[in-house]
């Protein structure tokens, strides 16, 4: 018997090198001419690699996650004499394009959602590379029920899930390709000493999370302002009228629903605050959709949304909050509840923190950051002129895509959102 090597096939001109990411054989068994072997992906492209002949797999050279350069030899095969035959270009881009056809009409029959977001999902380069692409994030892509092998999430069950979502958004441009001199700087070296030192293993949430925010910094110029605000009015009216809100609609009524109406009153002032950037294009908004960067119990982050915010009451903003802050907390989110956000708020101040300086939640071009209310004595001017008083007070900062929107745009909309919570009205009836 004839013993063949199987090598990385080349997958385009500017594939060098692509990652195992499931063998479907193991050593010993056998298989037939042209069937799928293993899975292998780029962060171009997401193929099968079929057996260039029947026979018995004998070695395996590579395993799951190695990178391999195209060309190398990935396992021996002992062929039993069928060897499969270079077939025209022309026939090739027939058959994969019938193949592609077909194998997308039965995973858009398969397409379907987990009822809460699975961080051990295995997410693959190219899948990595689409979320990105698509805007999409960590949750939506782990909510999704993969067909591959072991239930993987694959390319075509991502696509799946882009074509079929409610709120779409638009794609992310791909970054230009800049040619600069290889770096000559070597990263210091980590050193710790085993036993004594603990390491930690990145889950695959935590591993999305580092690569959304590596990714927004890269493609996202910030800009970060910062106003102070005297929120005195504001938390007396609250203090006030909690218990009153608790027993009469038997909801919580905590700080987030009146910040989350003040932006969404404030965006409807500052429209251009609402939007994404797709290439040349920038995409404003209709829909005001305000996301909640709410922390998991594992420690991670998930940002559930609040849709239509500015056609909703305090009340109806409430029950929004706390059913997804409840959600959150015992993960058991829907998909479309974590999708779709237009402007998002990071609530530093529930940790403590005294301000921050968010990252933007792509592909939308604004973050607000909402820090600690502390009392302290302010002067503040009354009719009998300047007195120290004791106040409540609050910052807030805006960090904001600068290819999108200038400091005029982003300096008057957390203006305007500082007004609206400095002049929240109190005499509101619950």
């Amino acid at each position: 018997m004839a013993t063949i090597e199987l090598k990385m096939p080349k997958m385009g001109e500017s594939i060098s090198e692509a990652t195992i990411i499931n063998w479907l054989f193991k050593v010993g068994d056998t298989v037939d001419a042209e069937e799928t072997i293993l899975e292998v992906a780029t962060d171009k492209v997401d193929s099968e690699v079929p057996s260039p002949c029947s026979g018995v797999i004998k070695e395996i050279l590579c395993q799951s996650n190695d990178v391999v350069a195209v060309g190398s030899v990935m396992a021996i095969i002992e062929a039993d004499g069928n060897v499969v035959q270079e077939t025209s270009k022309k026939d090739t881009k027939e058959a994969d394009s019938k193949k592609s056809t077909k194998s997308q009409k039965t995973e858009s029959q398969k397409f379907q959602l987990k009822n809460a977001p699975d961080s051990d999902a295995f997410l693959s380069p190219l899948v990595v590379s689409i979320a990105q692409k698509e805007g999409l994030t960590i949750e939506e892509v782990q909510s999704i029920i993969g067909t591959g092998t072991e239930g993987r999430i694959r390319k075509s069950d991502v696509m799946n899930y882009v074509s079929n979502r409610k709120y779409a958004l638009p794609s992310r441009p791909q970054a230009p390709v800049v040619q600069t001199p290889k770096s000559t700087y070597n990263a210091p070296p980590i050193k710790f000493v085993e036993g004594h030192d603990t390491v930690i293993e990145m889950d695959r949430m935590r591993k999305m999370i580092a690569d959304h925010m590596v990714y927004s910094k890269q493609t996202s110029p910030h800009v970060t302002a910062y106003i102070e605000v005297d929120v005195t009015n504001l938390v007396n009216w609250r203090n006030e009228n909690k218990i009153k809100f608790q027993e009469k609609y038997n909801e919580r009524l905590t700080f987030t629903p009146i910040f989350v109406e003040a932006v969404a009153k404030s965006i409807e002032e500052f429209p251009g605050i609402n939007a994404s950037i797709d290439g040349n294009k920038i995409i404003q908004y209709k829909d005001i959709n305000v996301g909640m960067a709410t922390a998991l119990p594992s420690g991670n982050l998930i940002v559930p949304v609040v849709k239509n915010a500015d056609s909703k009451d305090l009340l109806a903003i409430a029950k929004d909050v706390n059913h997804l802050a409840n959600s959150s907390r015992n993960n058991c989110l829907k998909p479309e509840e974590i999708q779709g956000s237009t402007f998002t708020i990071s609530n530093v101040g529930t940790f403590g923190s005294l301000m921050g300086t968010p990252i933007i939640n792509q592909p939308e071009v604004a973050i607000l950051a909402i820090g600690i209310i502390k009392k302290r004595g302010e002067v503040i001017t009354t009719d009998k002129g300047d007195e120290l008083a004791i106040r409540s007070m609050m910052y807030l900062s805006l960090s904001f895509d600068h290819r999108a929107v200038d400091g005029y745009l982003g300096g008057s909309f957390l203006r305007k959102v500082g007004d609206y919570l400095e002049q929240f009205d109190t005499q509101r009836t619950i």
